[in-house]
């Protein structure tokens, strides 16, 4: 395994730990704030809009993360049926289709953020900003991180092995 590899591996790694960990502060969150709403009458209204902000973060930070693994949602009923050629450019083609998605959420969900990141909220008494950025960071590593499977698909073909099937 060659440096590049051990890097890419290694902040894979981190990238993957800061998933994990939001959704473990989101889930104690939560199960904190049922208990004490239900059982001593408490409610926390910036534990509320905190739970809000860091699901909002594991749902866009977690976008990369389901790229890299191939976790995302596929029909792939007909694709399985197609000669592997066809399958190549069918791969190709939903890659380039679902950056140029990200690259159109990065742009909105970064003007979005701009325009109302000024407001201060209700529960937490912070910028909007750090809520609304969230867009358009998540979207720039999920942007990366398809780069990342196109520049290994493409890497791919060019093997022996897969030149056969192709």
């Amino acid at each position: 395994m060659n440096k590049l590899e051990k890097a890419g591996k290694f902040l894979y790694r981190i990238y993957f730990g800061i998933g994990v960990f939001s959704v473990a502060v989101m889930a104690i969150c939560v199960i904190y704030a049922v208990i004490a709403r239900y059982f001593f009458g408490i409610s926390h209204t910036f534990l509320e809009e905190f739970i809000t902000t860091v699901f909002a973060f594991s749902t866009f930070w977690g976008m990369g993360i389901c790229f890299i693994e191939n976790e995302h949602v596929v029909i792939d009923s007909f694709y399985t049926m197609f000669p592997p050629v066809i399958r190549t450019a069918v791969t190709f083609f939903n890659y380039a289709v679902t950056f140029a998605v990200l690259c159109v959420m990065l742009k909105y969900g970064y003007l979005y953020a701009l325009k109302y990141g000024a407001q201060i909220s209700m529960g937490m008494r912070i910028p909007m900003i750090w809520m609304y950025g969230i867009i358009p960071a998540g979207t720039l590593l999920a942007a990366v991180c398809v780069v990342i499977k196109i520049i290994q698909f493409i890497v791919s073909l060019t093997k022996p092995s897969a030149k056969k099937e192709a």
